[in-house]
């Protein structure tokens, strides 16, 4: 089956923004619209797609908008809520972070792990992998991950911000994630390190999925007490 997939390196912290749809029903969703929201309604118009739903990674304002306050910064980053306002779509989250957005009201759908969406003729399934914060999630589709900042090119989510876990960052890369077929394509949330690999090449060459023992990867992350 087809798949129409846009990935759009948006913002100044090197945020992966994608459209991600089905090109025969000319429907999809965004994943993560937190910056220069005409930029993304306006690529899917000149593709001739529906937006339908937009997919929320994790609540961070970098992928989701909001003010900056909590970051010691002035101003505000658009996100959701501006995407709101120029189309009615539903905002999907995992429902460990559905308080962070319980401004959007009916807009929103808490989600869990394992739960699907139909995307037209597409199903794609939401994959809960906390660690980087208590409801991040990834998205499966066709064969395609979209990681969030659970897993990136060589690298993962920092797990020292509130809500963070190393423990669970942990079991998110060498359990859930790792259990994916190898040829499963990475589309990750930043622009670390390129903008896609593969779920083997990194169980071969990412550092923080090699780890046999979680107190190794503690160590390493600065968690060992969360042992």
């Amino acid at each position: 089956m087809s798949l129409y997939l846009k990935q759009m390196e948006l913002g100044p912290m090197q945020n992966f923004v994608y459209l991600v749809g089905d090109p025969v029903a000319r429907e999809c969703v965004v994943v993560d619209p937190a910056w220069e929201i005409d930029t993304i309604v306006e690529t899917a118009q000149a593709d001739g797609m529906r937006l339908t739903g937009a997919l929320v990674t994790h609540t961070h304002q970098d992928h989701v908008g909001g003010s900056l306050e909590s970051w010691g910064m002035p101003g505000r980053i658009p996100g959701v809520e501006e995407l709101l306002a120029r189309v009615p779509v539903k905002v999907y989250v995992h429902k460990a972070e559905r308080e962070f957005l319980k401004g959007l009201g009916s807009d929103l759908v808490k989600v869990d792990n394992h739960d699907t969406l139909p995307v037209g003729r597409l199903t794609l399934t939401f994959l809960h992998t906390p660690g980087h914060t208590p409801g991040s999630q990834c998205f499966l589709v066709d064969g395609r991950l979209v990681s969030g900042d659970t897993l990136f090119i060589r690298a993962c989510g920092r797990t020292d911000l509130p809500g963070s876990d190393p423990k669970e960052m942990y079991y998110s890369l060498t359990q859930r994630l790792a259990a994916l077929p190898d040829d499963t394509i990475l589309l990750p949330g930043h622009n670390y390190g390129g903008p896609h690999s593969t779920i083997g090449a990194e169980k071969r060459t990412n550092p923080f999925m090699r780890f046999a023992a979680l107190g190794d990867f503690l160590r390493v992350m600065g968690g060992s007490a969360r042992l």
